[in-house]
């Protein structure tokens, strides 16, 4: 389990536990779009408040199967914002669609990461309710329209379709906003002007042991590149991959 994952399933869990003690919780911390204004922390705390055991538990497993390898792939940092931009852009579209609704629970976030996994294995098999195999790609397509059509008939059974919308909304914007392509350029300036002084001089120093299996055969096949063509021959994404894993440059730099 990786850090960020296991602490926002603790916090969901102890945090559904203490509503059933605290009543109270649910009134303040709740997400109601037409009072924004005056309770805007509302935005953050409705992620993790649950109307009922069944709703915790999908999102709980949700996070659970889907998170641990979106945050080996792309590290805790940005593991952490990926979740919580979801939820808030989850609940800034039910406020400009779901204005009098009030919204709980930690589906958007959960569907913000579920959009990452299919953005990095599209094609990765998951099985609903452990029988029905669907691509994961496919699984997000499908939620989107039936999110879209039952938003827009009055989204009935309780469930905040613009939330959804708004975590994969929110997921979508930040994985561009991260993605290595739309750094090429810079990147690419970067280590033409200063070869000498480029950090991945020391690729002889990854230690493959300590890497999470997701990422291993990723970073055996480019260290295996470099073996056979040079490091310059490198892609930038190859090396923005391999750069979160070079150990850091202890050698004192000139000021």
């Amino acid at each position: 389990m990786t850090p960020w994952v296991t602490r926002f399933l603790i916090a969901n869990v102890v945090v559904f536990f203490l509503q059933q003690t605290v009543p109270l919780l649910m009134n303040l911390f709740v997400f109601v779009p037409r009072l924004i204004v005056i309770r805007p922390w509302a935005i953050v705390t409705y992620m993790f408040l649950h109307a009922s055991f069944s709703h915790i538990l999908f999102n709980i497993l949700g996070l659970y199967f889907f998170g641990p390898r979106v945050e080996s792939r792309i590290g805790s940092k940005r593991f952490f914002a990926l979740y919580m931009i979801s939820g808030i852009t989850g609940a800034l579209l039910s406020f400009l669609f779901a204005f009098n609704s009030a919204v709980v629970g930690a589906s958007a976030a959960v569907f913000g990461v579920m959009l990452a996994f299919a953005t990095f294995w599209p094609r990765d098999e998951i099985h609903i309710w452990g029988i029905i195999p669907i691509q994961a790609r496919w699984l997000v397509i499908i939620t989107t329209a039936l999110a879209l059509y039952s938003g827009f008939q009055g989204s009935r059974g309780g469930v905040a379709d613009f939330a959804h919308l708004g975590g994969y909304l929110g997921a979508w914007i930040y994985l561009r906003m991260i993605d290595p392509s739309r750094r090429m350029a810079r990147f690419r300036a970067s280590t033409v002007a200063k070869p000498a002084s480029d950090r991945l001089s020391q690729w002889k120093n990854v230690d493959v042991s300590g890497v999470h299996e997701v990422n291993r055969e990723e970073l055996n096949r480019i260290l295996d590149k470099i073996n056979d063509t040079g490091l310059s021959s490198l892609t930038p994404e190859e090396r923005l991959f391999l750069s979160n894993f070079v150990p850091p440059d202890d050698r004192p730099r000139a000021s």
